[in-house]
């Protein structure tokens, strides 16, 4: 996963700096995010790695089936990602891309982590710890997790916070093994 990501990077960022330039960070996002969808599909896979479809006809065809949300810019990068042989990343680089454009309009994503269900109360209260944290305007998704037994994973771009009881058994029994 790490390596696609790795791959994606380049790319997320061109195509971020050609929508920053143009002003169309919307539209680009509509694009790669169904660039993902199209080429994440199994049968669209198969039809990916078959050689006997040349290069062209593969750009035509995903371009296609992106639909109303291809535009001129749009196109060529796929283009250049069907010559590169990196349509497989596409949905990495719609998740770099989504992370760059949070950041452009101050907005940044954090993933929860609980063992229970966050009430709306304790959102808010992360929300606010985080953006005075961030200095940004906070999004959050939550999951449930059972076997953290209490206590969250607070995840924020690169950066985690783990406060459950799993991870901090795990210290102790990691302090002891010492």
């Amino acid at each position: 996963m790490q390596e696609k990501v790795t791959i994606a990077r380049p790319y997320a960022q061109a195509a971020f700096e050609v929508a920053r330039e143009e002003g169309t960070l919307d539209q680009w996002s509509a694009l790669i995010e169904r660039l993902g969808i199209v080429v994440s599909d199994p049968l669209m896979r198969a039809v990916i790695g078959n050689p006997k479809l040349d290069e062209a006809r593969l750009a035509t065809l995903v371009t296609e089936l992106c639909g109303d949300t291809v535009f001129d810019s749009g196109r060529n990068f796929i283009r250049i990602l069907v010559d590169a042989d990196r349509l497989n990343v596409a949905p990495e680089i719609h998740g770099l891309f989504e992370s760059k454009k949070a950041r452009e309009i101050g907005l940044s994503q954090v993933s929860v982590t609980t063992a229970w269900e966050l009430s709306e109360e304790q959102q808010s209260a992360i929300r606010d710890v985080m953006s005075k944290r961030l200095g940004t305007q906070i999004e959050i998704s939550s999951e449930v997790d059972s076997s953290l037994i209490g206590g969250a994973i607070i995840r924020a771009g690169d950066s985690v916070i783990d406060v459950s009881l799993r991870g901090r058994l795990n210290d102790l029994t990691n302090e002891f093994a010492s």
